[in-house]
C-alpha cells in the first residue's frame, strides 16, 4: 500500500469514473470499458471497501462542448468531503479540457482527496504530484487536439480527391466504386427530376411548392434512423429549397458547405452551422457523377432565386408575383441611381404607382419622382410585343411542346403512385394471408393495414380517372391553334385573363433595367430600355397633369369638340364622335348633353350661326359651292397642302376658312379649273379609219 493513502482516506468512500467519448465507442469499444470497471478491483486491493461506480457519462466528450451530469456530480461529492480518492482508468477521462481539469484538481487539493489511475497515485496536495496533474492534464487537452487535427486533415484530403462518400441527400445512394450513384427508384428519380421541371416552368421555388399542394403530390425524404429509409410526406418549402440549391443533383461533389459560428448567450456559448458562400466552399469537383440536371442548369437556378429574394438590393427584382405592376424591379431612377419601388393609391388601393421614394425612406431626402404606372406598363408591352413579333411561329411551337409535356407530367407522378400504392397494397395481403388466422389480435391489425392500402390505391384511382377525363376534354388545342394565338401576339398580351407572373417573367428576361426620368416641363416621362445582349432603345410616355386620372377624356377628343364646336352644334358633334369609334373618359357614348358638359368644363365656346359667319368657317360642301368647284377637286387640292384646312376626326367633316378660299392663290386654282371644264375634250390630232376588209376576206364587214 502507497504512504499517500492514509486512513482518514480510507475512512471515506472511493469513487470510480467511467466514461467513453462517443456513442460509437460504446458500442465497439468494449473492452475499453471493461478495463474501466477492472479500478473497482484496484480500489478493494488498496484498501476500499465503500466503491461507488459513476458511468451516466459514457458516450459523452470531456473537451468542454456538452454538459457531463456524471463528472458535475462526482465534482459536488468531492467538494462536500465525503469521498477518499477518485479513480479512472486514465487521467484523460476525467477531462479533456483545462478548466474542467483544474477545478477537479483544486478541490481535491483543498478537501485531500486523492486522484488514482492504473499507474499511479497523486495527492494534489504535494508539490510534484500538483505538477505532474498539471503536464497530464495538458497533454490530454492537446492530445485531443493533436486527434481532432489529424482526422479533420485526412477527411479534407479525402474529400479533395472525392472519395470522402458521406450520407447522400434523398435521389442518391453510396456507391464503394463511383461514390453516388442515382437512386434505384424510378418514382423517386421522377420526382426529383419534377422539382427542377416545376422550378424551370413557374419561376420560383415558393410557386413550385404551390404546384405540388395544389395537386397533392409527395415527395421523398430520407429518414435520420440507421436504416435511411425512404419516407414520402406533404412537401415544404425547406425540402424544395434544399434540393433546388445542393449542387449533388448537378453531378458536382462538395465539402464543406457550412461553418459553425460561436454565438455567445445568456447562459452558455451556442454553436451554429452556418451556410458559407461558393467561394469559400473547401472542395468542389464539378462532373463527379450522374447529375438530375447540368451545372449551367444549376448556377441558373442559384441566378433565379437570387433574383427572387425580397431584400432591397440593386441587382435583385423580386419574384413574380399576382400584383399588377409589370415592371416591378426594373425601373432605376436617373436622377440618384435607386430602384423605383412599386406603391398602390387610390380609395381601393388599386392604382399603381412607381415612385423612388428609398432616399426618402433611408436618409429623409426628399423623394425623386412618381408617376402613374398604367401608361408606362402599356408602352413597355408594346415594345416587348413588337421585338417578339419576329418569333411567333417559335414562341407557338415551344408553347405547344410546353403545353403537351405539361399534361403528362401530372399523370406521370399519379401513375408512379398508384403503382407504389398497389405494390403496398399486395405486400399487406402477403403478410395477411401469412398470419395465423387464430391469433386474432395481430390478424386484425394486419387486415385494417390492408384496407387502408386498398382504400388510397381507390383514391389514386379515381384521381387518375379525373385527369384523364379533363386532359380529354382540354384536348382541342392543337398546333394551329398556338399559331392563332400567337398570330394576334398582341391580344393575347392585353387580354385580362393572361397571367401578370408570366408576362413579368418575360420581361424580365428581356429586359436587363430601364432607367427613367420625369420631364415636368415637357409632361412626359423619358424611359432608356436596356436589353439583354447590351442594346438600348428610347420610349417616351405622356405623364398626367396635377389632377387627371384614367377618367379624363383623352386630349385628342377635346381638340375635336373644339374644332367641330367650331360648325356644328353638340348632337351632331356627339354623333361624329360616335361614328369614329371615340368614348369618354368613363367609356360610354357620346350624346349632346356630354358634349355640351365637356365643353362647359373646358371652356370651349358653343356653336352658333353668327359666330360660324363671323369667323368664316365653312364644310367641305359650303366651301366647293362658294369657289364653285366639286368636292372632290377641292379635296384633292387641299391633300397637296396648297391650302390651309382642318379635320379633326378620321370619318368626320373638313373645316376651311373663307380668307383661305380668297387667296389670290386659291383664285388661280379656281380659274384653271373651270378653264379645263369650258374647253372639254378635243382631239390632239385628226383620227383616220381603219379599213380591215382586205385583213379579214372571210368575215362580212
Amino acid at each position: 500500500m502507497s504512504d499517500k493513502i492514509k486512513p482518514t482516506h480510507l475512512q471515506r468512500k472511493a469513487i470510480v469514473y467511467v466514461r467513453q467519448s462517443s456513442a460509437y465507442q460504446v458500442e465497439n469499444h468494449v473492452e475499453s470499458r471493461r478495463l474501466q470497471y477492472a479500478m473497482r478491483k484496484r480500489l478493494e486491493q488498496l484498501g476500499w471497501n465503500d466503491i461507488e461506480v459513476i458511468d451516466e457519462d459514457l458516450g459523452c466528450t470531456a473537451s468542454g462542448a456538452v454538459t457531463r451530469s456524471g463528472f458535475d456530480r462526482l465534482v459536488a461529492e468531492v467538494s462536500l468531503g465525503k469521498v477518499g480518492a477518485v479513480a479512472a482508468r486514465e487521467l484523460s477521462r476525467f477531462a479533456r479540457n483545462s478548466q474542467d481539469w483544474q477545478k477537479l484538481v483544486d478541490v481535491c487539493r483543498w478537501v485531500q482527496t486523492l486522484l488514482i489511475d492504473h499507474e499511479a497515485i497523486y495527492d494534489s496536495k504535494d508539490g510534484n504530484d500538483r505538477l505532474l496533474l498539471g503536464l497530464k492534464g495538458s497533454l490530454s487537452e492537446y492530445e485531443l487536439d493533436l486527434l481532432r487535427m489529424r482526422s479533420v486533415e485526412a477527411r479534407k484530403q479525402k474529400a479533395k480527391r472525392g472519395e470522402l462518400i458521406l450520407r447522400p441527400p434523398v435521389g442518391y445512394e453510396r456507391d464503394p466504386k463511383s461514390g453516388y450513384v442515382l437512386d434505384p427508384d424510378k418514382r423517386v428519380r421522377e420526382a426529383i427530376a419534377l422539382v427542377f421541371k416545376k422550378f424551370f416552368q413557374l419561376g420560383s421555388a415558393r410557386q413550385a411548392l404551390l404546384w405540388f399542394l395544389e395537386h397533392d403530390l409527395q415527395l421523398p425524404t430520407r429518414e435520420n434512423a440507421p436504416e435511411e429509409r425512404i419516407l414520402w410526406k406533404r412537401p415544404r418549402y425547406c425540402l424544395l429549397h434544399r434540393i433546388l440549391t445542393h449542387p449533388i443533383y448537378a453531378g458536382a461533389y462538395v465539402y464543406g458547405r457550412t461553418g459553425e459560428t460561436v454565438t455567445v448567450g445568456e447562459c452558455a456559448p451556442k454553436k451554429r452551422r452556418r451556410m458559407k458562400q461558393r467561394e469559400d466552399w473547401e472542395v468542389l469537383l464539378v462532373d463527379h457523377h450522374e447529375g438530375y440536371i447540368t451545372w449551367k442548369e444549376y448556377e441558373r437556378i442559384q441566378e433565379m432565386m437570387a433574383h427572387n429574394s425580397n431584400r432591397f438590393q440593386s441587382d435583385s427584382h423580386g419574384a413574380a408575383k399576382r400584383g399588377p405592376s409589370l415592371l416591378a424591379g426594373l425601373l432605376r431612377c436617373k436622377r440618384c441611381g435607386r430602384k423605383l419601388t412599386v406603391i398602390y393609391t387610390g380609395r381601393a388601393k388599386n392604382v399603381l404607382r412607381y415612385c423612388c421614394c428609398r432616399g426618402q425612406l433611408d436618409n429623409g431626402q426628399p423623394r425623386c419622382l412618381s408617376f402613374g404606372g398604367d401608361n408606362v406598363d402599356s408602352r413597355i408591352g408594346e415594345e416587348i410585343v413588337q421585338l417578339l413579333r419576329p418569333a411567333r411561329a417559335q414562341i407557338a411551337q415551344r408553347a405547344y411542346e410546353s403545353h403537351r409535356q405539361g399534361k403528362n407530367e401530372l399523370l406521370k407522378a399519379l401513375e408512379m403512385d398508384l403503382e407504389a400504392a398497389r405494390y403496398q397494397a399486395s405486400r399487406c395481403e402477403k403478410q395477411f394471408n401469412l398470419a395465423d388466422p387464430e391469433n386474432r389480435l395481430v390478424a386484425a391489425e394486419l387486415e385494417s393495414r390492408w384496407n387502408r392500402a386498398l382504400s388510397e390505391v381507390r383514391s389514386l384511382q379515381r384521381r387518375m380517372d379525373e385527369e384523364v377525363q379533363k386532359n380529354t376534354d382540354h384536348t382541342s388545342f392543337d398546333a394551329d391553334s398556338f399559331q392563332k394565338l400567337a398570330a394576334n401576339l398582341n391580344l393575347v398580351w392585353n387580354d385580362l385573363r393572361t397571367d401578370v407572373r408570366i408576362k413579368k417573367r418575360i420581361a424580365r428576361t428581356l429586359i436587363e433595367e430601364i432607367i427613367v426620368d420625369v420631364d415636368d416641363s415637357a409632361g412626359s416621362i423619358d424611359l432608356l430600355i436596356h436589353w439583354k445582349g447590351g442594346l438600348h432603345s428610347k420610349a417616351q410616355v405622356r405623364k398626367r397633369k396635377r389632377g387627371q386620372n384614367s377618367l379624363h377624356t383623352d386630349a385628342s377628343v377635346v381638340d375635336a369638340v373644339q374644332s367641330l364646336s367650331r360648325i356644328l352644334p353638340d348632337e351632331l358633334i356627339a354623333g361624329c364622335l360616335n361614328k369614329n369609334g371615340l368614348r369618354t373618359g368613363k367609356g360610354n357614348r357620346w350624346t349632346g348633353e356630354r358634349v355640351t358638359s365637356l365643353r362647359n368644363k373646358r371652356g370651349i365656346k358653343k356653336y352658333s350661326e353668327k359666330r360660324r359667319n363671323d369667323e368664316g368657317v365653312m364644310t367641305l360642301t359650303d366651301a366647293s359651292k362658294h369657289i364653285g368647284v366639286s368636292t372632290t377637286s377641292l379635296r384633292a387640292y387641299a391633300e397637296q397642302h396648297k391650302i390651309t384646312y382642318s379635320h379633326p376626326l378620321p370619318d368626320g367633316p373638313w373645316i376651311f376658312n373663307q380668307k383661305d378660299l380668297e387667296n389670290t392663290q386659291t383664285k388661280e386654282w379656281v380659274e384653271r379649273i373651270k378653264q379645263h371644264q369650258t374647253r372639254g375634250a378635243e382631239p390632239k390630232q385628226p383620227q383616220l379609219n381603219i379599213d380591215i376588209s382586205g385583213t379579214c376576206p372571210d368575215v362580212a364587214v
